[in-house]
């Protein structure tokens, strides 16, 4: 799937786009061991001020997000899987005057739902415009287990979590997230 940059509608920073970015996606449903390693790769991408690009749609993307717009110099790119709303410029008006958010979606302010097909078209935009990615968990046969053929076929580096339930990651070519230490040894 190509999208032209014209085709999409952006609400912030567009100059976001030319950063080298990360999508960062977990299933809806994961284990809870996967908490505190994605917080502690949430902190580093705040440290050192990395674009994050994500849908932010499972709670664990939500909690991240919140996190990330903690950062005054985070970038971040939130992709829609709706059209964008008018009630987002007020909410995070500070962030997107500050030029560190950029909504973006292929879809019209009328289209004011997610739907699967919308958020199978979003996943799509998220990881064509991505240059790495960061997944802690994809669960079996759900949705991101769809999308990693599409992203194993970009060869683009995925980092995942080295924990029993993510060994398909690791088969379809995913190395393990080690935190830096530069947060110190406990992150």
């Amino acid at each position: 799937m190509v999208i032209a940059p014209e085709e999409l509608c952006c609400l912030g920073n567009t100059h976001l786009l030319d950063l080298p970015k990360t999508a960062f996606f977990c299933s809806r449903q994961y284990p809870a061991s996967v908490e505190q390693p994605t917080y502690r790769w949430a902190l580093e991408q705040r440290a050192q001020k990395q674009c994050v690009l994500s849908g932010f749609h499972s709670m664990l993307e939500q909690t991240v997000f919140r996190y990330l717009l903690q950062g005054q110099e985070q970038p971040i790119i939130y992709v829609l899987g709706r059209g964008i709303q008018p009630n987002v410029r007020m909410e995070y008006g500070p962030e997107i005057e500050a030029g560190r958010l950029l909504f973006i979606t292929p879809f019209e302010a009328d289209v004011k739902t997610v739907t699967p097909e919308t958020a199978d078209i979003r996943n799509l935009l998220i990881a064509e415009l991505a240059d790495q990615f960061f997944i802690p968990y994809a669960a079996p046969n759900g949705v991101l287990a769809r999308l990693l053929h599409t992203i194993v076929a970009q060869r683009k580096p995925i980092l995942t979590l080295d924990i029993p339930e993510n060994q398909a990651l690791l088969r379809h070519g995913a190395s393990v997230f080690h935190p830096s230490g530069m947060l110190g040894r406990h992150g």
